[in-house]
């Protein structure tokens, strides 16, 4: 019989695991999820990579909404003092997003993200995602995240549900866009549906609150010419 293959951790794994951990210990985090119809949005992408001259990724309307949704539900960048004895809200909306990089998984932040256009976002996230897989992010393209976003369409992933990082109380995991029939004034229609998940801290945000932010995100990717 063969021996066990032992792979070693690199001190960026090893960190994001304990921090995880801890976060998965301490944060009482309920999850809620709804479906929105992305069929404008993905028509969109088209032109504006004319217009432009660069690619749109999904990820970049997902960040400008959860940003601009933030603004309008201050309460979902909110953490907990040390004692637990008051909500200290950040004045800046900073939205990390999830990359898998060979030294394992990066969150790479975009500052300011609701003062930023959508092309100032995909450019700033290509940026941020090629100094990821080089390993040449700095520390302070990493620091002061207040809002996740973790996006498993791009390998397929339908639906999930991510754990809320260390320094937020909110994630919003998306899912892969997939042809579904919906009924439209009483009519079966393929439309493009995407999977929106939001895992919370309850000890910061109640569920009512919650679900009218998520509803905005919905309500903002359907009519995407707002984030534009």
């Amino acid at each position: 019989m063969s021996e066990q293959q032992s792979i070693p951790l690199t001190s960026i794994q090893k960190l994001i695991g304990q921090r995880m951990l801890n976060s998965k210990h301490t944060k009482p985090c309920f999850y809620i999820e709804l479906k929105a119809d992305v069929t404008e949005m993905m028509a969109l992408r088209p032109g504006l990579k004319k217009s432009l001259g660069f690619r749109i990724t999904t990820s970049a309307f997902y960040v400008r909404a959860l940003a601009l949704a933030a603004k309008r539900y201050p309460l979902m960048l909110a953490r907990l003092t040390s004692y637990s004895e008051a909500l200290k809200i950040p004045d800046s909306i900073n939205v990390g997003f999830a990359v898998s990089a060979p030294q394992g998984l990066v969150v790479p932040v975009v500052k300011h993200a609701d003062e930023k256009t959508l092309a100032e976002i995909a450019r700033l996230e290509k940026s941020l995602t090629e100094l990821a897989l080089s390993n040449r992010l700095t520390p302070q393209d990493l620091a002061d995240q207040t809002i996740a976003l973790s996006n498993l369409g791009p390998y397929g992933i339908d639906s999930f549900l991510a754990i809320v990082p260390p320094t937020t109380s909110t994630i919003l995991a998306v899912g892969n866009v997939i042809n579904e029939a919906v009924p439209i004034n009483g009519k079966p229609a393929t439309r493009k549906m995407v999977s929106l998940s939001l895992a919370v801290d309850h000890r910061v945000i109640n569920g009512d609150y919650a679900a009218q932010f998520l509803s905005l995100i919905k309500e903002l990717l359907q009519n995407p010419r707002q984030l534009i």
